[in-house]
This record gives structure tokens, C-alpha cells and sequence, in this order.
């Protein structure tokens, strides 16, 4: 068995983490960590979990726990990551790695000297509807890519109308909330890195004064590729997709950027319109499949730490671009 501990009695975890770790045959989860003892009590008593804390050490210090699994405020998964890979646990960690580049590569270096799996919790690149659209890609369906449209822009839950919406130092905002996972989601499409990015964003919403709510941004990519990205808290009717554009076709992926399984992935060339079939699989369920695979030295995991040094990177670059109003050259972040 494997055995897992939980930093953060958060949404995620209750609504779809839990669930992934227990559906794999080596999956437990052992314990749940929150700053309000009463707070994580709750969940572990609502999720069926043995143990609960309000700080990390006991936990880290439980040699049965194998594995971290990171849901706090962003500005938190530093010094947790840091913690449990200094235990010797590997970790999987949310979006984003920490607040800077500089930070995120350090939690990256920690565990390359510690001998532990990190990884970040990208889920987009492991739903069927992304996977089919980089299948499509790989096979030149549309030819030679010459832009991308991404919108996801949507409503921010009730539920999480809360330091997303008000903790600047904590990373509120969705540019590390939601810009994060364009960034991974691109890197997965066209395995490259873009070359600059120029962004606005605003607060129009329900949030404190300063934190962006809305951001749209443009980005280059080698081979010519534009790339334009709609992110947003306060669209509540919209669809929520991708659309790539080549010179032999488009695809169209249909309010595919949730959690939940579903959507449409539209292949459009010269012969028509294809549906192209979707299997209905849980994100998180490969996620946490490649995770502990990689724990037993068979391959890695589906989105790395390096991965999450990356996002981090370009979603800086977003923020600086919003911020000063200038394109910014990512190899200067």
C-alpha cells in the first residue's frame, strides 16, 4: 500500500482527490493536515480518514506516510513542499508550485537531492478531451499550427470566493489561479515555450481593489504561433474552450477546460466535420496512476515539478505584462 497525507482539508480534495487516491489498488489515504484542528477533524471524519492534525509535523513524522498531497494557499506550497520533502515523502502538489520562478525551482532541486517524486497537480493535460487534441496534432490533422484561442473564462464558485478574491500574498487572482493552467496546457500541445507574452487584466468583479478577476493575454511561440487567452472569475454563461488553427483545419474543443470529464473535440478540415471520440475518465485518476508509478521508478509523473517551474514562470510573465503594460521577453523572467 501506499500512504498518503493530505495538507489542505480543501474542495479539490474532498470533491475529486480523495476519490483518484482510493480508486488506485495501492492508494490510502492516512491522514488530513489544517491549520484548524476542528477543520481538519471535520473532513477526516466526512472522508473516512484515520488521523487528523492542525500542523505538519506529526504527520511528516509518520513513517507509514509515503506521499504529500498539496492543496493550501498558494503562498503555502513552498514551505510545505520544502517540509515534506526534507521528511523524505514524495509530493504532489497544486498549481502553482510556489509564487516565484526562483522558489518553485528550489522545491524542484530539493527533491532531486532528496530521491523523492515531485510532481504538480496540472489536471487539463490528463483529461481524454487534451489528450485527443495533442493526438490530432501529432499526426499534422491540421497542418502547420499557426494559432491558438484558448478562453477560459467562467464563474468563480461561491465556495471559493475567499482568498482567491482578497489575499494578494497569498496569490490571489486568476492569473495564478486559472493563467497557470493555460501556460501547462500549451507547453503540453506544442512542447515548446513561448517566446514572449503581452497581457491586460482587471478587477471587475466581486474581489478587493488590485486583484486582477479578468486577464487577457497574447502570446508568442516559436514557429511563428499566436496564442490568445481569455482567463476570467466573472463570466457566468460562457463556453469554456480551445480552439487551434493550422493550415489544413482547426480544432475546436468544446467546454473542455473544467474538471469534470466531458465536452466535444470538433475536427474541422476540407472533408467536413468529425466528432472525434472521448472516453469519460476522472482527470485526477491518471494523475495520481502516473504519480505512484513514478514513485516505483516506472516513468514520471504526467505533469513535473519542472512542469510547474514553467507555469510559474509564464504566469509571471502575464502578471508583469498586466502590471507594467509592456510585452515581456520570457527569458528575462
Amino acid at each position: 500500500m501506499v500512504s498518503w497525507g493530505l495538507i489542505g482539508a480543501s474542495t479539490i480534495a474532498r470533491e475529486w482527490m480523495v476519490d483518484s487516491i482510493r480508486k488506485h489498488p495501492l492508494g490510502r489515504v492516512k491522514a488530513s493536515v489544517s491549520s484548524d484542528l476542528s477543520r481538519a477533524q471535520a473532513f477526516s471524519d466526512q472522508m473516512g480518514i484515520p488521523d487528523a492534525y492542525d500542523s505538519l509535523e506529526p504527520m511528516l513524522s509518520d513513517r507509514e506516510i509515503d506521499a504529500v498531497y498539496i492543496s493550501t494557499k498558494n503562498d503555502q506550497h513552498l514551505s510545505q513542499a520544502l517540509a515534506a520533502i526534507e521528511a523524505g515523502k514524495h509530493v504532489l502538489c497544486e498549481k502553482p508550485l510556489a509564487l516565484e520562478p526562483k522558489d518553485a525551482q528550489s522545491i524542484v532541486e530539493a527533491a532531486e537531492r532528496k530521491g523523492v517524486v515531485l510532481a504538480t497537480n496540472h489536471h487539463l493535460r490528463n483529461m481524454e478531451s487534451h489528450r485527443a487534441i495533442k493526438r490530432l496534432l501529432r499526426e499534422g490533422a491540421i497542418g502547420k499550427i499557426n494559432s491558438i484561442r484558448i478562453f477560459h473564462a467562467g464563474s468563480l464558485p461561491q465556495s471559493l470566493k475567499t482568498w482567491r478574491l482578497f489575499e494578494k500574498a497569498a496569490g490571489a487572482g486568476v492569473i495564478y489561479d486559472i493563467t497557470v493552467h493555460d501556460a501547462d496546457l500549451l507547453r503540453f500541445y506544442l512542447e515548446s515555450n513561448p517566446t514572449k507574452i503581452t497581457a491586460l487584466a482587471t478587477a471587475s468583479g466581486e474581489g478587493a481593489s488590485g486583484i486582477e478577476d479578468s486577464v487577457m493575454s497574447v502570446w508568442e511561440f516559436p514557429g511563428n504561433i499566436l496564442v490568445q487567452c481569455h482567463d476570467s472569475f466573472v463570466v457566468g454563461y460562457g463556453p469554456r474552450g480551445v480552439e487551434i488553427h493550422g493550415s489544413a483545419g482547426s480544432i475546436l474543443g468544446i467546454d473542455v477546460m473544467s474538471q469534470a470529464p466531458g465536452g466535444r473535440v470538433v475536427l474541422r478540415t476540407s472533408d467536413g466535420e468529425q466528432d472525434i471520440p472521448l472516453e469519460l475518465k476522472v482527470t485526477y485518476d491518471r494523475g495520481v496512476s502516473d504519480f505512484m508509478a513514478a514513485m516505483q521508478g516506472k516513468g514520471r509523473p504526467s505533469s513535473t515539478g519542472e512542469d510547474g517551474v514553467w507555469s510559474v514562470k509564464l504566469a509571471k510573465a502575464v502578471a508583469q505584462s498586466a502590471a507594467t503594460g509592456q510585452t515581456v521577453l520570457i527569458e528575462q523572467v
